[in-house]
């Protein structure tokens, strides 16, 4: 079975083989994962071409992905992804409980540094922490789960009013960047670093936010989290289901402006 694939020179092919697992089902799911968001289909040429497999090799696979209906076969030839897939994503998204994928790297990020983190969704003009995990400090920002606070003031609602479209060259640079640093912007006496997490469900699920009085929260503390905090939003992102290609542009983003500092 070695002899019947090949390396792919694209970037965006198939995952990386399991140690562990089963050659034929690692192939299978490159299939699978060769299609992208815009497709309206992927010829057999094209399917080799992303995921590196030989043609001879994707038939074989495809006869049992479209005997279980993971793929359908159009009039034209071109290959979809099938039924199957949806009841699988259904069953995955009746079991997902938001909690259960956002507390664990609250947690981490909370013991990363022992300050508060939050979970806020917007709900119309407002936005309202959801989850919340706190420090051992005594001192401390005193938001509770239930507590609303405005979207135009503090990195969450930053955050939040800039991944849901909001105009103007901050919420340009928040995008680009994948988050927002506030120090006494909502409170004179605290800071707070935010980002934001997508989902299938709603493109922008919500934002966790890091936050803690001054000075004991200062600007070097809260860029020396902004690569913890973008790869929780990573992470929660992709159980979710969403799209973390501007979380992982972001940290790119801080690795080139790192690299060029070391330079100078």
């Amino acid at each position: 079975m070695a002899s019947s694939s090949r390396v792919s020179d694209d970037a965006t092919a198939a995952p990386s083989t399991s140690p562990d697992g089963v050659a034929a089902l690692d192939r299978a799911f490159a299939i699978l994962f060769a299609f992208r968001p815009d497709d309206k289909g992927l010829s057999l040429a094209e399917l080799a071409a992303r995921t590196g497999l030989y043609k001879s090799t994707i038939l074989r696979l495809i006869a049992s992905l479209t005997h279980h209906r993971m793929l359908l076969r159009s009039e034209d030839g071109r290959y979809l992804i099938g039924p199957a897939a949806l009841q699988l994503g259904a069953l995955y998204q009746r079991g997902l409980q938001l909690a259960d994928v956002v507390l664990p790297l609250m947690r981490a990020l909370r013991d990363e540094c022992n300050e508060s983190v939050s979970f806020y969704v917007r709900r119309q003009d407002l936005r309202v922490c959801l989850h919340r995990v706190d420090t051992t400090h005594t001192i401390r920002d005193h938001v509770r789960e239930g507590d609303v606070l405005p979207m135009e003031k503090g990195s969450g609602g930053r955050v939040l009013n800039a991944f849901s479209g909001a105009r103007g060259e901050l919420y340009e640079r928040i995008r680009r960047e994948g988050y927002y640093i506030s120090i006494g912007e909502r409170d004179s006496e605290t800071a707070g670093i935010s980002t934001p997490v997508f989902s299938a469900a709603q493109p922008l699920a919500g934002s966790f936010t890091l936050a803690g009085p001054l000075p004991r929260v200062d600007e070097a503390l809260l860029k020396g989290m902004r690569v913890s905090m973008l790869e929780s939003s990573i992470k929660a992102s992709e159980l979710l289901g969403g799209d973390a290609e501007p979380l992982r542009a972001a940290l790119a983003l801080i690795d080139s402006k790192k690299a060029r500092s070391r330079q100078k």
